[in-house]
């Protein structure tokens, strides 16, 4: 019998199960939708009916682990915390649920510590023992590798690079604090950027001719790559920020290797090319030419995923 693992990842609008063997093959994938859900309890049996289907869709295989990646996972207490994009409120008991009812054991933690083991397992990084994944998607995620081992920290929630204070008195975050780098570096601060500019830079752009609730990430890529003069300045502002950002990040982790990941990754060169040079720019010296920053080498559409199976092959062969 085949051994294989469940991974999860637990969105705010889905969440999506795979059973993935031990190279990283996902022989299967369903999903359900996670807002559906406004208790808990309801949820953790509609993804234990995911996981009885694996069983009857592959009898010759044995699940031995369950990983999931969420936001604002506690690896430690195998708890959700707060989250602001999910109807659960306040600590949630994701290992102890699920460890209850499937009797399988059962790992968590946050989605950029997920894609990091992802990115160790299957992706580019199998020969590094120290590198960073940064996650560009509506927020900015990291997760941390050091001496092989993530980066967890005390309380779980070590290397919240998006959560540092990028421009004290800075733009509204989330997370009720002032300007905290994702506001900046991220498809939203993307957008915020763009929005800042109309009145900056007297350049004509599409872009204003849209309301700006309707002005997107993806609008300014495609404004930039038709060469729109705004558009590529808001991209090149959004790689300064982050070539700063993973400067700093040199000084506090000293990878080999920057993984890029996400949404904001796709924009490819528009992004790499500045971004590269502000890293270069802004690095200390004795960090120059130490680090390469690469984009992630696993696949979007399945990168959290195999993060999160990742996550339970190496929760079982401890």
């Amino acid at each position: 019998m085949k051994n294989v693992v469940v991974g999860i990842d637990i969105g705010g609008t889905n969440s999506v199960f795979g059973l993935v063997d031990e190279s990283g093959v996902i022989l299967s994938r369903k999903s359900i939708k996670t807002d559906s859900y406004d208790q808990f309890e309801l949820f953790v049996e509609a993804a234990a009916t995911v996981i009885e289907s694996f069983k009857q869709e592959f009898p010759e295989t044995k699940i031995v682990t369950i990983g999931i990646g969420a936001p604002d996972a506690n690896y430690y207490n195998g708890t959700i915390e707060h989250a602001a994009n999910l109807k659960w409120s306040g600590i949630v008991p994701l290992r102890r649920s699920f460890e209850k009812r499937l009797s399988l054991p059962v790992v968590t933690t946050n989605d950029a510590n997920a894609a990091a083991l992802g990115e160790k397992l299957f992706g580019g990084a199998k020969e590094s023992d120290h590198f960073v994944v940064i996650t560009l998607g509506t927020g900015l995620g990291s997760g941390f590798v050091v001496d092989g081992k993530v980066l967890y920290g005390k309380n779980s929630f070590a290397g919240e690079v998006g959560h540092m204070q990028f421009f004290p008195n800075g733009r509204v975050c989330g997370c009720g604090r002032r300007g905290c780098a994702e506001t900046y570096v991220s498809a939203t601060g993307l957008v915020r950027t763009t929005i800042e500019l109309f009145s900056e830079l007297m350049i004509d752009s599409p872009l204003r001719d849209l309301p700006t609730n309707q002005i997107s990430s993806k609008k300014v890529f495609q404004a930039a790559t038709n060469g729109d003069l705004l558009a590529n300045e808001a991209f090149t502002r959004t790689a300064e920020y982050l070539g700063q950002i993973l400067a700093d990040t040199m000084i506090f982790s000293n990878p080999d290797t920057i993984f890029i990941f996400g949404g904001l990754a796709n924009a490819g060169e528009l992004l790499m090319k500045p971004l590269k040079v502000a890293f270069e720019k802004r690095s200390l010296e004795m960090f120059k030419g130490s680090a390469e920053i690469k984009f992630s080498q696993l696949p979007e559409a399945d990168a959290a995923l195999l993060g999160s199976a990742a996550l339970a092959w190496e929760e079982f062969h401890k």
